[in-house]
């Protein structure tokens, strides 16, 4: 006897775009004033609650390119499937960098997809 077990399927009914523009900053102001006035406060918070490391985005005071917020950008594109390039990541995360920090966490919490991992044990 050979029982097929259901595999896990993460399926979003969301568009293939960002859910805001990098400069839709009226849609949350407290959040953009946040990001404005304290980014790397700002930025870890949002790293946190995306499920990584909260002091990540301190890497980005050591270099030209923000290598923490263009990770981030990249790596929510490819969970949420949303299509853009990793130029315009990386044109954002250098010169919008504030912006980009509240774009990436309004699509957190318009997203908001829920990620059940359930592990199974053979008795």
């Amino acid at each position: 006897m050979v029982v097929n077990q259901p595999q896990p399927v993460m399926e979003s009914r969301e568009s293939d775009e960002w859910g805001s523009g990098i400069c839709d900053c009226c849609q949350d102001v407290p959040e953009c004033c946040c990001a404005f006035w304290c980014c790397p406060c700002f930025a870890c918070i949002t790293t946190r609650d995306y499920g990584q490391c909260l002091c990540l985005p301190l890497l980005d005071i050591f270099g030209l390119i923000p290598p923490a917020a263009m990770s981030m950008r990249v790596s929510m594109r490819q969970r949420y499937g949303i299509k853009d390039t990793m130029c315009r990541d990386c044109l954002f995360a250098t010169f919008c960098n504030p912006c980009s920090w509240c774009q990436m966490s309004r699509e957190m919490k318009k997203r908001n997809i829920s990620v059940l991992l359930v592990g199974a044990k053979h008795t």
